[in-house]
């Protein structure tokens, strides 16, 4: 509750949605065999509590400041809000979306 999110991935946004864009190969190379006709990146579009989550993520806002927003945003729509906010902040950091300013090594 006392760690401090980050994006690690780009993101678009919009009418209030986030989608978070990322290349499908690091390597410049594999990312050159995609045909043309392909897109090159990977795009997640999150639901508007997703994205909520994703805007407050400011890189100063702890985890517990996060909820709280939530919190008084939704109202009664989110139920079992910390739950469900570590669960997603857990998913995102295990995928690399996110990292935590408090666990990243110099």
């Amino acid at each position: 509750m006392e760690l401090t999110p980050v994006h690690n991935k780009n993101f678009e946004e919009q009418n209030g949605l986030i989608t978070i864009v990322f290349p499908k190969f690091k390597s410049k190379f594999l990312q050159w065999l995609i045909p043309k006709s392909k897109p090159p990146n990977i795009r997640i579009s999150l639901d508007k509590i997703g994205s909520s989550v994703w805007k407050y993520i400011d890189g100063n806002s702890k985890v517990e400041e996060i909820i709280k927003r939530l919190q008084n945003e939704f109202g009664e729509e989110l139920i079992q809000a910390e739950q469900r906010t570590l669960k997603f902040l857990t998913l995102l950091y295990q995928n690399s979306f996110i990292y935590f300013k408090e666990l990243k090594k110099e």
